[in-house]
């Protein structure tokens, strides 16, 4: 029997995340949550979610711009995409040359705590282009 293989354009994912359930889902609200809360409770997450938050970057920019390795920044940015917070697109520069530049694709994330749980509320990012500034 011959075996069949898929292509995929995403970075393998770490065996060490929570979030390995989360491969072929679409966006932020596949994921609980709890799951998302944990997600955005990680420092370098936010960091680096904030980053393209304010543009749209490329994954050198990321590390510069959050202050984090490379290995750091695109663990992070997977995991984002993942959870269909970030995504990217291949740029082709005039001289030839390639990359990739991730952007937000949320506006907002409200998180209200009650007796019953958590609750998180996306809006998401109406430009898409994660060009815009951000508050605060």
């Amino acid at each position: 029997m011959a075996s069949n293989q898929t292509a995929t354009t995403r970075p393998p994912q770490s065996p060490s995340t929570d979030y390995d359930d989360a491969e072929d889902k679409e966006g932020p609200s596949d994921l609980t949550d709890e799951e998302l809360l944990a997600l955005l409770g990680d420092e370098y997450t936010r960091r680096v979610l904030l980053a393209v938050v304010e543009q749209r970057r490329s994954g050198r920019e990321v590390t510069e711009a959050a202050d984090v390795s490379k290995a750091t920044a695109y663990r992070r940015l997977s995991r984002l995409q993942e959870a269909g917070l970030v995504e990217s697109e291949l740029v082709v520069d005039l001289d030839g040359h390639h990359h990739e530049e991730f952007f937000a694709v949320v506006e907002r994330a409200d998180i209200s705590l009650s007796g019953e749980g958590v609750d998180i509320a996306i809006t998401p990012d109406e430009d898409d282009g994660g060009d815009d500034d951000i508050d605060g």
